[in-house]
């Protein structure tokens, strides 16, 4: 078998390649275009993030079978052609994280001590040793906005220099927060209390601009920043704002909204640490990436083992197609049950009863867990998912009971997060269809669509004109509506499928109507598993 290795990296990965058997050549800095022209002899493609693997590529690919990324991003990955054609994308989600994590931490350190700005005072010679007084870092309050598995190694870290450290992240249980000395608070408090602050979230629709014009002025006066994690957690415009006006007293950043960042506001202010996004920039940390992408392409085209898959699990080509249908329920009923759940999980219970639970439902609960956990967190993929969850302290329990009961098959997640339990349950329609046929206990029968609606209230007269009108009156067109109650006059729900997404403003209007306890907008975009599963 041959591999390309078609970005530059370390010696090593080459050297394994050749150590497990394989023909390897190395040919980085070719265009698209020339990529396509050879691409079509090899199995395996490993790259970094300069070689852009566009669909003409892939098309070329007639022998492709895996494509490895030595790093996190696959920006520069076609990934959904790649799994149309079949095609394995793997990375090394891991191989970087103590670097990403000193770069924060020396970052916080140079910001602190105006290191940077001193280093050019002292270069021209002005010796102005009275004009840079810095802060200790020691007994100062780090706020972590984002806590897995870069944000722990800065926790740590902040520990050894005997800072006090808070944790903002949804997905952080209790449990694990004492494991790592954390205290896990909402982001008001965060923000209030945090003397410096250090972004280490992914870039979601959640996550974005997570620190706005308005979040900035709730942080403590004279709060340092440091983003080391993605452009567009930061709104770059009020942050310059509040650092001019002395809200913020110093940025250190390493990643912007746009890159290359080449001309900034933020780069004239003297109080600005900046960097060109080396969060992953050491010896050490290329060297591991490129030695994990090596070792788990090697062990996919040789013993057929998936490491860090991005498209695909472990399932065999015999069970694919059974699995398919099954799939595609459960990833519905994780990405339910993720988007209704607001706080903290500490526990999942996933239930296969009746045909499914004869099956090999470990990809199936991977891909539940990958629905649940991916409205925060854009990286999570059906293989990592389990890791994600057991680094956040997240109990997963499986059950399967091959019994049938009302349904000949059965998936119901049951979720437990801080002062609240939650589930869903759903079944195939003519063993191909996914439905929803249960929340919260109560039945209900829907089909998931792309834009939906979702709301619990009170069961009393009146409540559907009144939804009816808001959203007639928002200019909201119901495609269809599902009810359920557990009693007359007890608790409902409203699933409704919409044409388009519903405006915050709107749903805002919904939740103050009488009777509304909960309404969300949920979105279901593309639903495809599996095409062209490999033997495992």
């Amino acid at each position: 078998m041959k591999v390309l290795i078609a970005d530059s990296m370390s010696p090593r990965a080459a050297e394994i390649f050749r150590e497990r058997g394989l023909t390897v050549d190395e040919r980085p800095g070719l265009a698209p275009k020339e990529l396509a022209q050879i691409v079509g002899s090899y199995d395996g493609m490993a790259v970094r993030s300069s070689t852009k693997i566009t669909a003409e590529v892939l098309e070329a690919a007639s022998n492709l079978k895996v494509v490895g990324r030595a790093g996190i991003g696959v920006d520069n990955i076609d990934v959904p052609a790649a799994t149309a054609r079949g095609i394995v994308v793997m990375n090394t989600p891991f191989g970087n994280s103590i670097t990403t994590a000193e770069h924060a931490i020396a970052m916080m350190l140079a910001l602190a001590r105006q290191i940077p700005e001193a280093d050019a005072s002292t270069r021209a010679g002005k010796w102005e040793k009275n004009r840079f007084m810095g802060v200790e870092v020691a007994n100062k309050t780090l706020g972590l906005i984002g806590c897995g598995n870069i944000g722990s190694v800065v926790a740590n870290r902040a520990q050894g220099l005997k800072m006090r450290v808070l944790a903002y992240d949804p997905f952080l249980s209790v449990d694990r927060a004492k494991e790592i000395g954390v205290e896990r608070v909402d982001l008001d408090d965060l923000l209030a209390r945090a003397d410096f602050i250090s972004l280490h979230t992914p870039l979601t629709d959640q996550t974005r601009n997570i620190l706005d014009a308005k979040a900035l002025a709730r942080t403590k006066k004279g709060v340092r920043i440091v983003n080391c994690a993605r452009g567009g957690l930061i709104v770059e415009d009020a942050l310059h704002d509040a650092l001019k006006s002395g809200q913020v007293a110093g940025a250190a950043l390493d990643v912007f909204a746009v890159e290359p960042a080449k001309d900034s506001p933020l780069f004239k202010l003297p109080n600005v640490v900046a960097t060109p996004h080396l969060g992953a920039s050491t010896t050490e940390a290329q060297e591991n990436v490129a030695i994990q992408v090596a070792e788990q392409m090697a062990d996919f085209l040789l013993l057929g083992a998936v490491t860090n898959a991005l498209n695909m699990a472990s399932v065999s080509a015999e069970d694919a197609p059974k699995l398919k249908p099954y799939m595609k329920l459960a990833e519905q009923l994780g990405g339910f049950a993720g988007q209704i759940t607001d706080s903290g999980l500490k526990r999942v219970a996933i239930e296969f009863q009746g045909h499914v639970a004869s099956l090999n439902t470990r990809p199936l609960a991977a891909v539940v867990l990958e629905g649940l956990l991916s409205p925060l967190m854009s990286s999570v993929n059906m293989v990592n998912a389990p890791v994600v969850a057991r680094e956040r302290g997240i109990e997963i329990i499986e059950s399967t009971n091959e019994k049938a009961g009302d349904y000949t098959s059965l998936i119901r997640i049951t979720v437990t997060a801080e002062g609240r339990t939650r589930t869903v349950a759903g079944t195939l329609f003519a063993n191909q269809k996914p439905r929803v046929v249960e929340i919260d206990g109560i039945a209900v029968e829907a089909e998931l669509a792309p834009h939906m609606l979702f709301l619990t209230n009170e069961d009393k007269p009146g409540f559907i004109g009144r939804l009816g009108t808001a959203l007639g009156n928002a200019s909201v067109n119901i495609a269809t509506f599902h009810l359920g109650r557990n009693k007359a006059g007890g608790d409902a729900i409203s699933l409704i499928e919409v044409d388009d997404g519903v405006p915050e403003s709107v749903l805002a209007s919904l939740r103050g109507l009488p009777m509304v306890r909960q309404a969300k907008a949920l979105r279901f975009p593309g639903m495809q598993r599996m095409p062209g599963a490999r033997a495992a």
